[in-house]
């Protein structure tokens, strides 16, 4: 393998591995190896095949998968047999989560008891701990001097794992069931993608979903967060996600400052709701524009040291200057300022205000409320942000660097950058991408937060809307007390 390799990449050692050991499982990444654990599996008489780079991080190669999957049932079972003891009508194991399978369960509903003083001292030192180990992860991508340390981001970035995960399950321990659904209801035991248990409890057959339809939370309009896939390890940081969603606001104002019509009706989304309470009910929904009224041009540079490169933040300053000059200075001179001027003047004055309040900036890659104005206006990102190397390779992975040129310009170009330093990888990734029209997750996530209202119609929607909320108050106390 070595000697035939044509290229000098061929011959690193994860694809000398991937050549050698296509009929075999890589313990450091297969679920079912981190489940089950190597010393368990050797000891049970599998053989594990290691190589010369064998490490903690690459643990060798599992060669009797038929046996893995042999003692992760065996373990699942005792397991399942604890969570039956809890009271359900069946409990069903599976060696991976399957969410296909999942959603066509119905769940009951839950209560949860609000937790006591030295529980919330327990979850104040939970995220205390995973703040810390945020800090130390930012910190290391913050670093630009230090030579890169693959073993040590494993380690921080699985403590913030770890930590995260500790916070998120922190509210499962308040939930509980009442004990007649329970014996209607059951719970699947599965095995997730970083090799942990997940119990998904409260789940009813799809044959019984017309009995006793009022206790029924459907799972498919209402998912809880523990029935969700694990979170996949993060692509972007947090500063690096407000980084990124802070040019994406700043695109979208420049847009919306453009189109008076667009800004009118965005506002006018905004209020309406509000306003007209008893048509619209309680709507809870994400929105992009601050209805009180603040504005995030200093958030967009306090999260984005290069936005003053920015051609959309050129274009928002030229127009904020523009008004600047044609305002009065004093406050008690604007109101009969704004009563003498022209259709024009107020609907270009009204649509730059409105888009200064858009706020889209996010420390995580999710769907967002932004993006409904954005998709509107079918704004292109590329217009506007760049990939270089102060607003964004300076702020990943080598290995990141290396993958994104791959993908954008050609496997032999990011080849290129593999023997480099990060600091020359990242200037020689510049050069290559800038016109490249390439952008990062972040900014080509479009997804708009799903929109949930409650509100008043005819008895029968009510009705369905009275099992819901039924269904949801276990959830909402849940995030109250997160």
């Amino acid at each position: 393998m070595w000697n035939e390799a044509l290229n000098a990449w061929q011959r690193r050692p994860s694809e000398l591995r991937a050549a050698l050991t296509t009929a075999e499982l890589d313990a450091s990444e297969n679920p079912l190896a981190r489940f089950v654990g190597l010393d368990a599996y050797e000891a049970a008489g599998g053989f594990v095949r290691r190589d010369l780079f064998s490490d903690d991080r690459n643990a060798g190669y599992i060669a009797d998968a038929e046996l893995l999957h042999r003692l992760a049932t065996e373990r699942l079972v005792e397991l399942s047999q604890t969570v039956a003891a809890e009271g359900w009508s069946f409990v069903e194991t599976r060696t991976r989560v399957d969410q296909a399978e999942l959603i066509q369960y119905d769940r009951i509903a839950s209560t949860s008891r609000k937790p006591t003083k030295a529980e919330k001292t327990e979850l104040a030192a939970l995220v205390a701990v995973r703040d810390e180990a945020k800090a130390a992860l930012d910190a290391y991508y913050a670093d630009e001097d230090s030579e890169e340390d693959e073993a040590l981001w494993e380690r921080l970035d699985n403590a913030l794992t770890d930590a995260t995960a500790a916070v998120d399950a922190y509210g499962e321990r308040f939930e509980t069931f009442d004990a007649n659904d329970m014996k209607r209801a059951g719970a699947f035991v599965a095995i997730d993608e970083a090799g942990k248990v997940q119990v998904t409890r409260g789940l009813r057959r799809p044959e019984e979903r017309a009995a006793d339809s009022n206790q029924v939370a459907q799972l498919a309009h209402a998912p809880r967060s523990r029935d969700l896939p694990p979170k996949a390890k993060p692509v972007h940081g947090e500063k690096l996600c407000k980084r990124l969603t802070a040019h994406r606001t700043a695109a979208v104002q420049i847009e919306l400052a453009q189109q008076p019509g667009v800004a009118l009706a965005v506002l006018m989304y905004r209020m309406i709701p509000v306003v007209f309470d008893d048509v619209y009910g309680q709507s809870y929904l994400d929105h992009a524009v601050r209805i009180d009224v603040h504005t995030s041009r200093d958030a967009l540079v306090s999260n984005a040291d290069d936005m003053g490169d920015s051609a959309a933040w050129k274009g928002l300053e030229e127009q904020r200057a523009k008004w600047a000059r044609m305002l009065p200075k004093r406050t008690d001179e604007l109101l009969a300022w704004l009563l003498l001027q022209d259709s024009d003047v107020m609907s270009n004055l009204f649509a730059f205000c409105v888009a200064a309040t858009v706020d889209g900036i996010s420390p995580v890659d999710r769907a967002h409320a932004i993006n409904e104005v954005a998709n509107t206006m079918e704004v292109d990102l590329t217009r506007y942000w760049k990939p270089t190397r102060a607003g964004y390779f300076e702020h990943v992975s080598k290995d990141r660097i290396v993958s994104v040129v791959g993908e954008a310009v050609a496997p032999h170009a990011a080849g290129e950058l593999r023997g480099m330093k990060k600091g020359d990888a990242a200037a020689a990734a510049e050069l290559r991408m800038t016109e490249s029209g390439w952008l990062p997750e972040v900014l080509r996530n479009r997804e708009v937060p799903e929109h949930v209202t409650y509100g008043y119609w005819d008895d029968e929607d009510s009705e369905a809307d009275d099992a819901q909320d039924e269904g949801n108050d276990g959830d909402a106390e849940e995030v109250e007390a997160a």
